[in-house]
């Protein structure tokens, strides 16, 4: 894995669309959902919103581990590769 790929990885965060999309609503309700709440706009969130947020980070938990987990692989790959080192 090189630099790019391990940090397009790493901040590849969610979108409001893949939230409106997890929750079932539109990207406008979620954007609304997210004011504070005595903005005029502010709308109530969704119902089952504490559990789509909880299946979310979970999915982001488990992208990290697989990320963190071919770093090390790869780095110990290189390790045992590499030509051991000389003394002078």
């Amino acid at each position: 894995m090189d630099f790019k790929a391990a940090t397009d990885n790493l901040c590849d965060g969610i979108s409001h669309d893949a939230l409106a999309k997890a929750l079932g609503v539109s990207v406008a309700t979620v954007r609304q959902a997210r004011l504070r709440p005595e903005a005029k706009a502010h709308r109530t969130p969704p119902e089952n919103w504490e559990d789509v947020v909880i299946n979310l980070a979970g999915s982001q938990i488990r992208r990290y581990r697989s990320l963190i987990s071919e770093l090390h692989a790869a780095r110990q790959q290189a390790l045992f590769a590499a030509p051991p080192k000389r003394r002078a």
